[in-house]
């Protein structure tokens, strides 16, 4: 038998505590059911990872993130977002997937992994890290090659090729460099990316400028094999020796799973789901968007310090409809 609960919240991101945060200030009976760990994403980021952000604007539900950092690390934010969660019992259950959402008259069936719910409204808050954009080459699948770089030690005294120019690449660049790899940036634009940390870019620059590090412009890769890598330079094709490729080519929202829910994506690149800015209601009666998911593939125009205040946004309108 279902479960019945007046609001469910997919997605146990920042967005969706905060999501839960509001519910709970608001008196309204909820649940947050997440497919991965607490916090999944922030947890898949890279172990020395800093945030752009001050500790501040991570802040969600009024509760102080006190970090001994200018920029907090992962493992600050980590600990930040655990202690919201528990001291503030956040009704949350973890690697619990939604599988299925559909339309029962009065709300939604949601079926997940573990259970059934029925949910007058629901809030989708399910980030976009989860896919990664391919690079769609012969040998992307061999096991050298990962779209999620974790810790620079693995690669000391390798052959790294990291591909892109942005913060992620950049910092998988400089760590495994700093662990002793021999590393090779595979950038298609013509410089460093321009939204790299401001204290980073100098750090990249400098090291590509005295050879320290190789970098690639207006390049890529065109296949992977075993030992080596081929890439398409200005001056040709050229094959280099290789022994792993991190793959930072950013990641996008779960488009299937909002399209199978039955919410309207532009038919554009961008793929933008539609929703209303001032409720943050889809076109789906009762459904609703938060975080980083509302940008469909801009993925770097929602961020966790602009983006909790869709929590008030989205519970102001669920208590005026719960009233009428």
């Amino acid at each position: 038998m279902a479960k019945q609960v007046e609001l469910l919240i997919v997605g146990g991101g920042p967005i969706g505590l905060a999501c839960g945060l509001a519910a709970q200030r608001a008196g309204m009976e909820y649940v947050i059911v997440e497919k991965g760990c607490l916090v999944n994403s922030l947890y898949r980021y890279p172990l020395n990872m800093t945030f752009f952000s001050t500790s501040e604007r991570l802040e969600i539900g009024g509760v102080p993130f006190v970090s001994t950092n200018a920029k907090p690390t992962r493992p600050e934010a980590l600990e930040y977002y655990r202690r919201v969660a528990t001291s503030s019992h956040i009704n949350i259950r973890l690697f619990e997937k939604v599988e299925k959402v559909r339309g029962n008259g009065d709300g939604y069936t949601v079926v997940t992994s573990k259970d059934m719910y029925e949910a007058r409204f629901i809030i989708i808050a399910t980030g976009f890290y989860d896919i990664p954009n391919l690079l769609h080459i012969p040998g992307e699948d061999l096991p050298k090659v990962t779209h999620y770089y974790k810790d620079p030690h693995f690669y000391a005294t390798q052959r790294v090729i990291v591909v892109g120019a942005n913060n992620s690449s950049v910092d998988a660049a400089l760590e495994t460099y700093r662990k002793g790899a021999a590393v090779t940036m595979v950038i298609r634009e013509g410089e460093i990316g321009r939204r790299v940390k401001y204290w980073v870019k100098p750090d990249i620059e400098n090291r590509i400028a005295e050879g320290s590090i190789k970098a690639y412009f207006h390049s890529h890769l065109t296949a992977i094999r075993e030992t080596e890598a081929e890439i398409q330079t200005p001056e040709g094709t050229i094959t280099i020796p290789n022994d792993f490729v991190i793959a930072a080519t950013g990641y996008q929202p779960d488009f299937h799973f909002l399209e199978k829910t039955g919410i309207t994506l532009s038919d554009d690149d961008v793929r933008a789901p539609a929703y209303n800015p001032d409720t943050m209601e889809t076109n789906l009666p009762g459904v609703y968007l938060a975080g980083v998911v509302c940008g469909g593939m801009n993925t770097h125009v929602w961020f966790i310090e602009n983006s909790r205040e869709h929590a008030d946004k989205i519970l102001a309108d669920i208590v005026t409809k719960r009233n009428t």
